[in-house]
């Protein structure tokens, strides 16, 4: 029988297994939540019964042959990839998938610095070189933008032995760069394209956004369903296209993506993928029509500052992400990362992220009305409750030029040293530190330390940025590369 989008082949075959009362003498050790009581509490009977093992009837995620096969071909075919492959380990262990498929140690890879941290994580792990093309700044947001494809075929040229070119698809801020320029320029130089679309699954549903990286014939695409697609957290696919071996990409997952696969993530791919490809097209035209509503109102309230399409010039940004209500922060005189602790600690509303200059408010097909309302309400409450002159002394810049003294993964694993931050200026970090979300890392391994970047560290430290990466949790500490000159 022939399968379309309006079938779930996984929640079909849970669904036919639950009729089926098998006595459980497999794994999870809960029995159907049995032994754990208070889980059943937590979570309900229906879930925990739910939470099974890989079996006969089930398939297996690690070498699929039926129902999660089939799940995977719908995927395929509703997001116009040549294969799809469920991931379990969150976009991060996708985003990793789709680089060790395609370079290994020593190889260059060419990418915007303003990368996620799994994308760095990658290279640690594989050994390849990253060449960075610097993204331009709005200096007035303090945003990276994105990569102009002058500076990609500059990059090319210098390097035309890279394996690869890594595209942002949209950045966290809803930046596009000019993909379909930048996949033929990669094609015409014997080089993949890769696309970082953690943050663009409703690109394959939507009318009039950016182009998806699959219809602009990128190779590989790492979708992070959970965010904008309604899957549950840690649930994202790999899309390939025509020219990637489906077999081999399919051992690099295995090499370390679990062999106990969660059929609730699993089910939650299946059934989001469903529902968007069949209603995501009206759903999709909402969460823009919201966005688009709220980024008017919040404009109207002086000091914000909601960016969108006007910020396009056919260049660093080719085009934007309408979906994305990032807002700036600076001329009500508070850091993106106060508002953000504003709204949370004072009117119940949870945004996606705080950096020094801006917040990001995520729309998805879960958002009504009257919550727009209320972050608007709020956003205009807190400027009359907490803001100040606009003294243009906050901090904007988000973007720091690194300069790349050895390869992350050869610092990463090199004898260290640990020093107290202000005293590394000059010395080669061995470590991540970075503010999460949005995850893109302020220094990676390999990376040479300045004075600006320790002051912009102990910046956002003292605005509340929430720090991540280094050994010491504090980050009174960096480890560094032992100077043995």
């Amino acid at each position: 029988m022939g399968l379309s989008q309006e079938n779930a082949p996984i929640y079909e075959a849970l669904m036919e297994f639950e009729k089926k009362r098998i006595v459980p003498f497999d794994v999870p050790g809960h029995k159907r939540g049995r032994g754990n009581p208070e889980l059943v509490h937590l979570l309900g009977e229906k879930c925990v019964k739910l939470d099974v093992n890989s079996m006969k009837p089930l398939d297996n995620l690690c070498h699929p042959i039926s129902v999660i096969r089939d799940a995977e071909q719908l995927t395929a075919e509703a997001f116009g990839a040549a294969h799809a492959f469920l991931m379990v380990g969150g976009t991060t262990s996708a985003v990793q998938a789709m680089v060790l498929s395609t370079v290994k140690r020593g190889d260059k890879i060419i990418l915007p610095r303003n990368v996620h941290r799994s994308v760095m994580g990658a290279l640690v792990l594989c050994g390849a070189i990253p060449v960075y093309v610097d993204p331009a700044c709005d200096d007035r947001l303090g945003i990276p933008l994105g990569m102009r494809v002058s500076d990609v075929e500059r990059a090319i040229k210098a390097n035309p032995d890279a394996k690869a070119v890594l595209v942002n698809n949209p950045t966290y801020y809803g930046i596009c760069s000019d993909i379909r320029s930048i996949v033929k320029i990669a094609h015409d130089n014997g080089m993949l394209c890769l696309a970082d679309e953690a943050h663009g699954t409703h690109l394959y549903f939507g009318e009039n956004l950016p182009v998806s990286a699959m219809a602009a014939g990128a190779d590989i695409a790492a979708v992070s369903m959970h965010k904008s697609g309604g899957s549950l957290t840690q649930s994202s696919i790999l899309l390939i296209g025509p020219n990637v071996s489906e077999g081999y990409v399919r051992q690099i997952i295995n090499l370390t993506q679990t062999t106990s696969g969660s059929y609730l993530l699993m089910a939650s791919l299946d059934i989001s993928r469903r529902n968007l490809a069949l209603r995501g097209k009206e759903s999709f035209a909402e969460v823009v029509r919201l966005a688009e509503y709220a980024r008017k109102e919040i404009n109207d309230i002086p000091g914000y500052y909601a960016y969108s399409k006007e910020l396009i010039n056919n260049d660093s940004v080719f085009d934007f992400d309408t979906t994305k209500l990032a807002v700036n922060t600076l001329e009500i005189g508070l850091a993106g990362i106060e508002v953000y602790d504003i709204l949370r600690d004072e009117y119940d509303i949870q945004v996606e992220f705080g950096d020094l200059g801006n917040m990001l408010a995520y729309i998805s097909i879960g958002d009504r009305p009257r919550e727009i309302e209320r972050l608007v309400s709020a956003l205009a409450e807190i400027k009359r409750r907490f803001g100040k002159p606009d003294t243009g002394e906050l901090m904007s810049q988000e973007y720091i030029d690194p300069e790349v003294a050895v390869s992350p993964q050869e610092a990463f694993y090199a004898e260290k040293e640990a020093l107290p931050i202000a005293e590394t200026a000059g010395r080669i970090c061995s470590e991540f530190v970075m503010c999460y979300p949005p995850g893109i890392p302020i220094l990676a391994p390999g990376e040479r330390i300045t004075k600006q970047i320790i002051d912009y560290i102990e910046y956002a430290k003292e605005k509340g940025c929430s720090m991540t990466g280094p050994e010491d949790a504090e980050i009174n500490m960096l480890n560094v590369l032992i100077d043995k000159r």
